[in-house]
């Protein structure tokens, strides 16, 4: 009996022995979960195993292009287009009005939105909302002062014939609130000519009668009429500008600029031509082409080196005319052909909308049609 009782106490004993032992072995045998995270992390940086692709399984991969944004896409077309037209190509052209129409409608305008030119107290020298000076292009006045808005003008530099910079500033015509800027402009940047192709009322207000009928004075500035020339389609006057006696409204700050200047007067003339309708066209392109004779007769005669500035209204559909007409001129006179829709082209990257409606792109080129028959014929003389 005792010896049953030992040996099954031995059994039990051993049994709980060996259990005893199973759990530690247990134990041993299974990690620690910060062991199984530390193997997990040597398997996931791949320091047991090597990633191989096969990139011929691609095939070809074209590199990442860049993404245009609009303005680089209208950009690239005004800098780009081009359509130069020989002298007999250019007749037919203009004859062309479907044609012309639609290359025109092509055409990107390139306006600016108000977000690009944000400048406290623009929109009240601004003529018109939509017509803004593009910001590359765009002429600042020069003062001494630190606030943004007074160097503000509604005007753009313009490259002329064989990319001369600052050929013209095209800008809109002054308003009661920027004739004196008007004037600063044409004194800061040396004009030798100022070109008005507008009335000063058409059903409303185009301009501001902004001269004086003898003499009249414009913040700082003193302007004289010297003299006044009639024809049948335009008026020509000669004026002198002349920094007057400095007036106790002139900031200090600007005033320390134009005092080494009291005194000096310099002469600029100013045509005016007025028979040529907003958005519409002349009857006639002679009376343009005898305005563009009379620029170079002037310009010929003039002392300074400064850019023709030209208004009419908003700044860009008669300004545009003129100053793509004297480009095409130039063009025809020096090549014998004439790149009218580069011309345009170009104009629209310095001010938005320069030729505004596909009629006056027509009238241009009837109007070079007509130079280009008045002119002698290659070899000529």
């Amino acid at each position: 009996m005792v010896q049953a009782c030992l040996v099954c106490s031995r059994v039990h004993n051993g049994s709980l022995t060996a259990q005893a032992a199973g759990t530690d072995m247990d134990k041993t045998d299974k990690p620690s979960p910060s062991a199984k995270k530390h193997v997990r992390l040597q398997e996931r940086r791949g320091s047991n195993v090597s990633l191989m692709l096969d990139m011929s399984s691609l095939g070809s991969v074209e590199p990442i292009q860049p993404v245009c944004t609009p303005r680089d896409i209208t950009l690239k077309f005004l800098r780009t287009s081009s359509h130069v037209l020989r002298r007999e190509e250019l007749q037919q052209r203009a004859q062309s009005l479907a044609e012309l129409q639609e290359e025109f409608s092509k055409i990107p305008p390139n306006f600016v939105s108000p977000e690009e030119l944000e400048i406290p107290g623009r929109a009240s020298k601004d003529r018109y909302k939509t017509i803004l000076p593009n910001p590359e292009s765009r002429v600042c006045l020069r003062r001494a002062r630190n606030q943004e808005e007074d160097s503000y003008i509604n005007a753009n530099y313009i490259t002329g014939y064989v990319g001369r910079p600052r050929e013209y500033i095209a800008t809109q015509g002054p308003m009661l609130n920027t004739v004196t800027d008007f004037w600063e402009m044409v004194w800061q940047e040396e004009a030798p000519l100022i070109v008005m192709i507008t009335k000063l009322q058409e059903r409303k207000e185009k301009c501001v009668h902004y001269w004086p009928e003898k003499e009249g004075t414009y913040g700082p500035f003193t302007i004289r009429v010297q003299g006044v020339s009639e024809c049948v389609e335009y008026v020509v006057r000669d004026l002198s500008i002349q920094v007057a006696s400095l007036c106790s409204h002139i900031l200090i700050s600007l005033s320390s600029v134009l005092e080494k200047l009291e005194g000096e007067c310099r002469q600029v003339k100013h045509i005016l031509f007025p028979s040529w309708p907003d958005q519409q066209t002349p009857e006639s392109a002679k009376p343009l082409l005898h305005l563009v004779s009379k620029v170079e007769e002037t310009l010929q005669a003039a002392a300074s080196p400064g850019p023709i500035i030209v208004h009419c209204s908003a700044g860009i559909g008669r300004t545009g005319c003129f100053i793509a007409t004297r480009i095409g001129c130039q063009q025809l006179k020096d090549k014998g052909e004439v790149d009218i829709l580069g011309i345009v082209c170009r104009l629209r990257i310095d001010r938005g909308g320069m030729i505004q409606t596909s009629e006056q792109y027509q009238f241009l080129h009837h109007t070079l049609a007509l130079y280009a028959s008045q002119l002698p014929e290659a070899g000529g003389h």
